[in-house]
């Protein structure tokens, strides 16, 4: 299965009855492992979970922590990039020249890479010498 079908089968199950704004999300882990996840809300508007930090909880559940590919859709008019957020998380576990896929439904895609999307990123060696 492709990292675009994975994200269409979840985005179909996302939890979107406030804003219904469904997205959904996938990645590969070092592994080859697919895993995926979907924006899910809840009333306390918005105490909810975004598509990729769901695919990214998945991956860590399964023991890896290292991704290799993302591609995130949702049923837009243009392709929707991670919220800052999620960019933080990506980065966390990919390497900026991770390639990063933002897709619509309707076919539309557009691609980049974690660096770009979260340029001049906090990490770890920001934590040294304390």
């Amino acid at each position: 299965m492709t990292l675009r079908q994975a994200a269409i089968d979840v985005w179909e199950r996302a939890y979107a009855p406030y804003s219904n704004f469904k997205v959904g999300a996938a990645i590969r882990g070092a592994s080859g492992a697919v895993y995926v996840g979907c924006n899910v809300e809840n009333v306390a508007y918005p105490e909810g979970t975004c598509a990729e930090a769901g695919a990214i909880a998945a991956m860590v559940a399964a023991g890896e922590t290292k991704l290799t590919e993302i591609y995130v859709i949702a049923g837009s008019p243009s392709p929707v990039p991670p919220c800052g957020g999620c960019r933080q998380k990506l980065a966390e576990f990919g390497a900026g020249d991770v390639p990063v896929t933002m897709a619509t439904m309707s076919g539309a895609e557009q691609a980049t890479t974690i660096a770009a999307l979260l340029p001049g990123a906090f990490d770890a060696g920001h934590m040294e010498g304390n």
